[in-house]
């Protein structure tokens, strides 16, 4: 079974998202030859999930609570 995947992680740019591995940016496993692959929100932002069709879940996760420091 593949790990759940997170739709907000604190850290994304440490982590290689490219399979269910998800390996640290300088320990890749897949052995590819490629680059680290990007977590969804660092290039479509927060709200990724709710565009498109991913198929995920976002349960209790995606209930974020809002910054209210405005």
């Amino acid at each position: 079974m593949a790990k759940k995947f997170p739709l907000h992680p604190k850290h994304p740019e440490r982590i290689c998202w490219g399979c269910d591995k998800y390996c640290p940016t300088d320990s890749l496993a897949c052995g590819n030859g490629s680059g680290r692959t990007m977590h969804p929100a660092e290039m479509l932002g927060d709200d990724w999930y709710t565009y498109g069709d991913w198929d995920l879940e976002p349960a209790e996760e995606a209930k974020k609570p809002e910054d209210s420091s405005s």
